[in-house]
């Protein structure tokens, strides 16, 4: 099965595969669903072409999802550097933006890159 171009995995539980769509969680998923009136036990291969069709038509017409999503929030955050607002100073500096420390613990946004060096002593080879 294909959604926004993404291929959803056939062995999961419908409610899961849809989360493999950018923008779509598991709230967003169980309220496509319940509005969709479409059992959540159901497997993503189970499903007919007929609720498919109203899985797609539904998200389509009521929310943003995969390259829309992204657009909107590259535009977001080009504004926030634009205007050289707090935020947008930490995108360009590639720091995080949400007030989390950066004396340690800040490797999810730089990257594993260690930077300090070690005691400055060299081991010892062993003969």
């Amino acid at each position: 099965m294909r959604l926004a171009g993404i291929n959803i995995p056939d062995n999961k539980k419908i409610e899961i595969a849809l989360t493999y769509v950018y923008g779509i969680g598991r709230p967003l998923a169980f309220k496509i669903l319940e509005a969709t009136q479409i059992k959540l036990t159901k497997r993503a291969k189970d499903l007919t072409a007929e609720e498919i069709n109203r899985i797609k038509d539904f998200i389509e017409k009521n929310y943003k999802i995969e390259g829309e999503l992204r657009q909107i929030v590259r535009g977001n955050i080009k504004r926030l550097k634009e205007i050289h607002c707090y935020r947008g100073t930490r995108h360009e500096r590639k720091l995080p933006s949400r007030g989390q420390r950066t004396k340690t613990n800040s490797r999810t946004i730089r990257g594993n890159v260690r930077k300090t060096v070690g005691s400055g002593r060299r081991k010892v080879e062993l003969k």
